[in-house]
């Protein structure tokens, strides 16, 4: 133990707890006591004060909690109160997030998109007492039927008291101590369930707080990602935790880059939260506007996290924010950890001009990371380790008490605030006192932020009728060409495409899950009788790539129906389309396609109309032309 210096061993600095902690909708209403009328959120032209926000809530909270009670609801297996919430971003969204936590319960978000076998698992598994909802939709919850539709909750609630909950009226007393479940994709093929404490989510918001304040001119904040990923508990209470107004943007700005940036720029947002791809999206946007017009020179602080960050993106950054005061944060971590757990500022190109890689820096307050070998004793400082992380940032597991071995007694320390350790299957090393990462030690990628493991994945395709064997791939992950990649054979008496595999993996696969298929005669294997992954990415990258970029030659590119004044547009967006999308694409480019059913994301939609722009067209409202269809954006070229 006396060469622990040279070990890879990183402590955050320590910062005491008030006993007991606070639950969050008590520091809300702490925060209303003191300024009350401040603006607290903005949906389109609606704003709520702090004081009718936390009003509306109080209200919601009743109502639920009488149908809670006159339905007999009880906690789950593992002794939780659970609401599960879906619905689109809205104000609604918000007040209804602060009830479920006023109730004493915790909240469970699905998203409307999410195919239903997804939906009908996590109920089934977590057993939320019922589900708050937009709208019911018997294709997505199934044989679930204790549905609540928000409008019927907000008419019932609205005669109660806006006065908050007591405790002897919340479920248990008011002894709670769970804030919400996420469900992140799993090894075994399986969606599993994370549960994250009000401490824990408050000792990543007072990290925050105290590394990254809000300036005395930060008015507004974003709140833009979805509510079932991890980032989006930080985005939205963060701010309005601390009194700072939070714009709710809507799903369909958020899709579209142009239409977020001028967002950002309109509402003179300080700081933001974005995943590499989004970045690179963004910059690509900035690129088509005209210098003098310093779009988003106010917006100081980016924070990188969910993916990681290349250092050609970091240096892209910098070279069109060159004024010295923006600031590029690179932060590491996962659900289990509520979302990041280490962080590392760049403050110019400068000081990753030698690296590789962006590192992933320290931990944050109340954290410790460990780098240990297969025996779990720690490696010595510049040697790759498997990467733990102990302290107050860890989440109490996962619902039902699933994969366990992923939670394991911290053998380094007798502190009880550490005596857990959470295994991420993550490699790092220790360079310079700044943690470099450098893998996984499975088969899990990123996608779009989200957490994919390809063995769940292969799993949902190896379920679908009529396929014999299964091979899940990621083409180039991280990069603007990343592609997930299914290679199948099928049973010798079923006739199956690669297009209808794909059809039938929507019903159990969400869209980012969602793999571009092959069928093929037989899976190439090694000497030693395993698959050869590399001969798989190999074909793909010949088949669908050449010494110029993406092959189009192959794709099938349908004119029909197009009029003879659009067809020379018609060919160049098709074309366009086509070179952007290549391999990814899931079916053929015609008037009638959808930019996204074709394959396409905020990223590559913002390069095809690069491509466009360079070849002399200027186009408009992006997002909506894609969705509507090719034909609509023909006729806008």
């Amino acid at each position: 133990m006396g060469s622990i210096p040279a070990l890879s061993i990183l402590r955050g600095e320590v910062y005491p707890f008030s006993s007991p902690p606070l639950l969050l909708h008590r520091l809300l209403e702490q925060t209303v006591g003191l300024s009350g009328q401040k603006e607290a959120l903005t949906f389109h032209s609606k704003t709520l004060s702090l004081k009718t926000l936390d009003a509306a809530a109080s209200r919601l909270a009743r109502a639920l909690l009488q149908h809670v009670h006159s339905a007999h609801r009880q906690a789950n297996q593992d002794g939780d109160f659970l609401v599960a919430v879906c619905m689109d971003p809205s104000d609604q969204l918000v007040v209804t997030l602060l009830a479920v936590w006023k109730i004493g319960a915790a909240y469970l978000p699905l998203d409307p998109s999410f195919p239903p076998a997804r939906v009908s698992h996590i109920l089934s598994e977590a057993e939320p007492m019922l589900v708050i909802a937009d709208k019911d939709d018997e294709e997505l919850f199934g044989s679930f039927r204790n549905i609540v539709q928000y409008e019927q909750l907000h008419q019932q609630a609205a005669n109660l008291s806006p006065e908050p909950v007591p405790e002897s009226q919340m479920l248990s007393g008011g002894n709670t101590s769970l804030a919400l479940v996420l469900y992140t994709s799993g090894s075994t093929g399986i969606p599993k369930g994370v549960r994250l404490p009000h401490q824990v989510v408050l000792n990543r918001l007072q990290w925050q707080w105290r590394e990254f304040p809000y300036g005395p001119e930060e008015h507004t904040c974003v709140f833009k990602t979805a509510l079932t990923f991890v980032d989006s508990v930080a985005e939205l209470w963060g701010p309005l935790l601390q009194g700072r107004k939070v714009l709710v943007v809507p799903r369909d700005v958020t899709k579209d880059p142009e239409r977020l940036l001028h967002v950002l720029e309109e509402q003179k947002v300080q700081r933001l939260v974005l995943v590499p791809s989004l970045l690179r999206s963004l910059l690509l946007v900035l690129r088509f506007e005209t210098p003098d017009k310093g779009l988003l020179s106010h917006l100081k602080t980016w924070v990188c996290s969910g993916e990681p960050l290349p250092t050609q993106l970091a240096h892209d950054f910098f070279a069109h924010f060159n004024s010295g005061d923006h600031v590029l944060c690179n932060f590491y971590g996962s659900t289990e950890v509520m979302g990041d757990v280490t962080y590392h500022v760049v403050r110019s190109a400068a000081e990753i001009k030698d690296n590789d890689k962006v590192p992933i820096g320290r931990p944050l307050h109340n954290t410790a990371i460990y780098l240990l070998d297969e025996n779990q004793h720690p490696v010595v400082s510049g040697e790759v380790g498997e990467l733990y992380v102990s302290g107050l940032n860890l989440t109490q597991g996962y619902v039902r008490g699933r994969d366990p071995e992923r939670f394991v007694p911290n053998p380094l320390t007798v502190d009880p605030e550490h005596s857990r350790l959470y295994r991420t299957g993550d490699f790092a090393r220790l360079v310079k006192g700044s943690l470099m990462y450098e893998g996984r030690t499975d088969s899990q990628v990123k996608v779009r932020g989200h957490r994919v493991d390809l063995s769940e994945v292969e799993q949902a395709v190896a379920a679908v009728p009529g396929v014999e064997k299964s091979v899940v791939l990621c083409y180039k992950p991280g990069e603007i060409e990343q592609v997930l990649l299914a290679y199948v054979t099928t049973h010798p008496s079923a006739c199956l495409t690669s297009q209808q595999v794909e059809t039938a993996l929507h019903n159990s696969l969400t869209t980012y899950m969602q793999p571009q298929v092959f069928v093929i005669d037989s899976i190439p294997l090694l000497v030693n009788g395993k698959t050869d992954r590399q001969a798989l990415l190999r074909t793909y990258e010949e088949q669908n790539t050449g010494s110029g970029g993406l092959r189009t030659d192959s794709l099938e590119l349908d004119y029909t129906g197009i009029a003879d004044n659009q067809l020379a547009k018609a060919h160049t967006l098709f074309e366009t389309v086509a070179s952007v999308l290549g391999g990814s694409i899931r079916s053929k480019v015609c008037q009638r396609a959808n930019f996204y059913e074709l394959g396409g994301n905020s990223l590559n939609s913002v390069l095809t109309v690069t491509k466009l722009r360079q070849q002399g067209y200027v186009i408009g409202e992006l997002n909506i032309v894609l969705t509507s269809g090719l034909e609509t954006l023909t006729a806008w070229l």
